[in-house]
C-alpha cells in the first residue's frame, strides 16, 4: 500500500453460532418478556450432566466484552467468552412439538451425548 492508503475493509467474521429464524423469534420473545435489567439473551456452556458440559441460555443484565455478541431482529445475543471454543459452527433451533419444548443443539464439536441429550464432551 502507497502512504496515505487505508487499510482495505476486513470481511465479518462469521458469528461462533448460527440462530435459525425460529431460534430468533424465540429469542425475540424471550426479550419482550424479560424482566427490566435485562440487556440480552446467553448461551453458555456449564460443567454438568453426565456428559460434562450442558447447554444454558439465560438472561444477561451486563455485557462482557470477551463475549461473543450476536445482533439478532428481537435483540442481543452473547455467546459466553468461556464456550466459543466448544460452539464453533454449531447451529441453535427453538423446536416445539405437542410435549416439548426447547432449543436444539447441532454442535460438530461435540463428541458425545448423554441418553437424555441434555449434555455433551468435546
Amino acid at each position: 500500500m502507497a502512504d496515505g492508503d487505508t487499510k482495505p475493509a476486513r470481511k465479518p467474521r462469521p458469528a461462533a453460532v448460527v440462530l435459525t429464524d425460529s431460534a430468533q423469534a424465540r429469542v425475540a420473545h424471550l426479550m419482550a418478556t424479560a424482566p427490566a435489567d435485562a440487556i440480552g439473551v446467553k448461551l453458555s456452556t456449564p460443567r454438568r450432566g453426565c456428559s460434562g458440559l450442558a447447554y444454558s441460555v439465560d438472561y444477561v443484565t451486563a455485557a462482557n466484552p470477551m463475549d461473543e455478541r450476536i445482533e439478532t431482529p428481537g435483540g442481543v445475543f452473547f455467546i459466553d467468552s468461556a464456550s466459543v471454543l466448544y460452539l464453533i459452527g454449531s447451529t441453535m433451533d427453538w423446536v416445539e412439538d405437542d410435549f416439548t419444548a426447547g432449543f436444539v443443539f447441532a454442535n460438530p464439536n461435540a463428541k458425545g451425548t448423554c441418553g437424555c441429550g441434555e449434555s455433551f464432551t468435546v
